[in-house]
């Protein structure tokens, strides 16, 4: 995502982090539409994008001895097999927990680094990553999960300079997990302030956030301030545009301050593939698809086997792409590449090896603008290893780089 530095972000930037350190702050057709051409720029990108999620779990080194040198060991792995793998651009998750594996005067050390969040590992994680990255030619992007606080069991605690511990209105307990409030203001601009740290300190490509907006179970969690709402306005939207748009304006104002902080890099969400799942969490996806001023690009989790009997891969796709995109949106697809070799979506993934590559030729002939595999991880798998092999025997033979 992009940062850019106007004045207004600026200030808000620093009077939220004096707040928050002071005050404690489906569908079942499965047939591919032949007459659904692209919609997104049907002209081959001149780099398409090569993507790879590397996720929170991948970089945990708390366990380890020497930690910074196993952090360090790791991310040289990582970028080594990303490159002769023929991809591109790598998505690391650098804030999983309303923490940080960056230097952050807003959030603190992750957990990830030390086993215990805000423990200072005594180098800068994400600086080293960065240095890798522009070493290899790769591009990197910050992953970030915006709400989420922790899960029943992750982190198995939260220190004192944890924004939510500072200050309990930010967010919410739901089932044992804790999420920053949606409808917060206060945890809004959280967040934003936290992306323009992010870009203002770091030399990233862009901001990504994925797949979690409301928790699926959050319940009536939200009946005090919906009340509330729906009092102080004389046309109350319903409580499920309610929910839309209190999620609208944080992407709206993470894109905006993207944009003013840093003119080079983008902004981007990776959406749940099946298109109206993503109602269930209050991802307004068809607004942010069609209308310009949410995202640069969105890349949805087509996590499907061509044959999948529930909703295979190029329905999927076509159903993407029979909106209409605004000006300038790109269209990356998500892959699977950790279902490869497995007996997922019914088994279709064992059907045969060439799954993956045969989905990269259908996103190229659709019009999209490249792919992000989930995850890094899949590259190292034995189930999947000849599934993975023939991609990056396709990545590094085909002539769209």
């Amino acid at each position: 995502m992009k940062l850019k530095s106007l004045i207004p972000y600026i200030l808000a930037a620093a009077i939220l982090t004096a707040t928050v350190l002071g005050v404690g702050y489906v569908s079942s057709n499965n047939k591919a539409d032949p007459t659904i051409s692209a919609t997104i720029d049907e002209s081959k990108p001149e780099h398409e994008m090569r993507g790879v999620w590397v996720t929170y779990m991948t970089l945990d080194i708390e366990n380890e001895q020497d930690k910074e040198e196993a952090f360090c060991k790791r991310i040289n792995n990582i970028i080594s097999d990303v490159k002769k793998s023929g991809m591109n651009t790598i998505f690391v998750h650098v804030r999983p927990f309303c923490d940080a594996i960056y230097k952050s005067r807003i959030y603190p050390w992750s957990h990830i680094l030390t086993g215990n969040q805000g423990q200072d590992p005594g180098y800068d994680p994400l600086k080293y990553i960065i240095q890798q990255c522009r070493s290899n030619n790769i591009k990197i992007h910050a992953w970030l999960n915006p709400y989420r606080v922790s899960t029943q069991e992750t982190p198995a605690s939260l220190c004192d300079d944890n924004p939510y511990v500072r200050n309990k209105s930010l967010g919410m307990e739901i089932n044992g997990s804790i999420y920053l409030n949606p409808a917060s203001e206060d945890a809004r601009q959280l967040i934003v302030s936290g992306i323009i740290e992010l870009l203002e300190n770091y030399d990233l490509d862009g901001i990504q956030f994925d797949d979690y907006f409301y928790p699926e179970d959050f319940g009536n969690n939200d009946k005090e301030e919906y009340k509330d709402y729906c009092e102080s306005v004389s046309k109350p939207l319903s409580i499920e545009d309610y929910r839309k748009d209190n999620v609208n304006k944080l992407i709206k104002a993470v894109y905006k301050a993207v944009h003013s902080t840093k003119k080079s890099a983008v902004f981007g969400i990776s959406p749940q593939g099946n298109l109206g799942n993503n109602d269930y969490i209050y991802a307004d996806v068809r607004e942010w698809y069609t209308k310009s001023g949410y995202v640069d690009y969105i890349c949805p989790q087509l996590y499907f086997s061509l044959d999948n009997p529930a909703l295979g891969y190029e329905a999927s796709l076509n159903e993407w792409l029979e909106l209409k995109p605004h000006k300038g949106l790109k269209l990356y697809v998500g892959l699977a590449g950790y279902k490869a070799g497995t007996d997922s979506d019914d088994g279709t993934w064992l059907d045969n090896n060439d799954i993956l590559k045969t989905e990269i030729d259908i996103l190229r002939s659709k019009g999209a603008s490249g792919f992000i595999l989930y995850s890094y991880d899949s590259l190292k798998s034995n189930e999947g290893e000849q599934e993975i092999n023939n991609v990056i025997n396709y990545l590094n033979t085909s002539p769209t780089q």
